[in-house]
């Protein structure tokens, strides 16, 4: 069992990073292989509605993206991490994410998914629920932790005194875990759940 975590963050070794990393130690711990993937300054194109994904299988722009959609696949969880900019993502990441989740051309049912967000002091709240919407949209649980799944502090030193942002981590990490592993053996037992053909309507007249 494998998690996809990804740094949303400029900064390789800041406050999300510091926070991924918790997370990280705590589902090895719990018996779950984890990789964590920073997007670092990478130029990331927003989404373009080409649709060309839907011909030759990945986004036309081939970039990090396209490298994410692959790990994706292979994993049975995904953690996304996210300074607050303005009570907002980075744009950087939300290019990627917008991108990520259209263009992947394979289910993502029952993969668990799960938002952290970091600030000096406000705006954890309208950061962590832009995110969790990636999620929603494509059949996957989210999982809550015991508080808001946040950290606070403007640096790495900051945040390794956010005890209680700390401990939030580390129950998201095993919530997480736990759900995972749960899945799976649900899967052996009520898999496959029926599926309906998807109706996609605009409002008007019922077309």
């Amino acid at each position: 069992m494998k998690v996809l975590l990804i740094n949303g963050s400029p900064n390789n070794d800041g406050c999300i990073k510091t926070a991924l990393n918790e997370i990280s130690k705590t589902l090895n711990e719990e018996g779950l292989e984890t990789e964590i993937v920073d997007i670092g300054a990478k130029d990331i194109r927003g989404w373009i509605d080409c649709k060309k994904c839907r011909e030759i299988g990945k986004c036309v722009f081939d970039d990090l993206v396209n490298e994410l959609v692959n790990k994706l696949k292979d994993s049975d969880g995904l953690v996304v991490g996210s300074p607050v900019y303005f009570s907002n993502a980075n744009g950087s990441l939300l290019n990627l994410l917008t991108r990520m989740f259209y263009s992947c051309n394979f289910e993502l049912s029952f993969k668990v998914g799960a938002s952290i967000v970091s600030a000096r002091r406000a705006g954890c709240s309208s950061t962590f629920d832009q995110l969790n919407k990636f999620f929603t949209i494509r059949n996957m649980p989210i999982v809550s932790s015991q508080y808001r799944n946040n950290v606070h502090g403007n640096t790495k030193e900051d945040t390794l005194k956010d005890l209680e942002g700390l401990q939030t981590m580390r129950v998201l990490a095993r919530n997480m875990a736990f759900l995972i592993k749960s899945i799976a053996l649900g899967k052996e037992k009520y898999f496959p759940i029926k599926k309906e053909n998807k109706v996609i309507t605009n409002f008007i007249d019922g077309k």
